[in-house]
């Protein structure tokens, strides 16, 4: 059995990746844990140590995950295997395995990492950031748990922003809205935050 989301959210701190690799190491060489949850908290300590700009060295360790072991790793590893390429200045070439970490996960009926998947596209994708991030908010927006349905918050705002960027601040203001509405509803307070510095910002760009 894979982790529940719970317990790598516990793990992580994004302010802080390096406390996070290090958070991740240990639960690797914590006994309780078994191959398969070893092998996805391994696919979090290549995601930290990536947040950390240390790509080769994070694409190592996706390289040592098992991906045979089961299928939900294989999503996992695709997504951050697609992560080093974005952050790493190689966005065209994440895109594949974006795509396949969302078609995978729906299959599957892993909503958060489909959603997470949705949500990369709509970043790396940028020429199809607004038709990524509406598949990804009426994928998100029907799932069955909270912790799935905040994705509609990064994935609204994040569009906002892009709508910002274009220029086109009435249609970015509607976008924030419905985050700050779903940052409410399943979000978290600095979320909720966020949401309302974009209404802030387009009713400025808009006035």
């Amino acid at each position: 059995m894979t982790l529940d989301q719970s317990t790598l959210d516990q793990l992580w701190d994004f302010h802080d990746p390096a406390a996070s690799e290090a958070a991740f190491r240990h639960a690797i060489a914590e006994a309780a844990y078994d191959d398969v949850e070893r092998a996805e908290l391994t696919t979090q300590l290549g995601r930290a140590i990536a947040l950390q700009g240390r790509y080769e060295e994070a694409d190592a360790v996706l390289d040592d995950v098992d991906v045979g072991q089961d299928p939900t790793i294989a999503v996992r590893v695709l997504l951050e295997r697609g992560r080093v390429l974005n952050s790493s200045g190689h966005a065209a070439m994440s895109v594949p395995l974006f795509e396949q970490a969302a078609e995978l996960g729906e299959h599957l009926g892993e909503e958060f990492l489909a959603a997470d998947a949705f949500h990369m596209l709509a970043l790396a994708d940028g020429g199809h950031a607004e038709s990524w991030s509406r598949a990804g908010i009426e994928y998100a927006s029907t799932a069955h748990t909270p912790r799935v349905q905040r994705w509609c918050v990064s994935l609204h705002g994040n569009l906002g922003w892009h709508l910002l960027d274009a220029g086109v601040a009435h249609r970015a203001l509607v976008e924030f809205q419905l985050a700050e509405q779903w940052a409410v509803r399943a979000g978290t307070p600095a979320q909720v935050a966020w949401a309302r510095e974009g209404i802030e910002a387009s009713r400025t760009a808009g006035a």
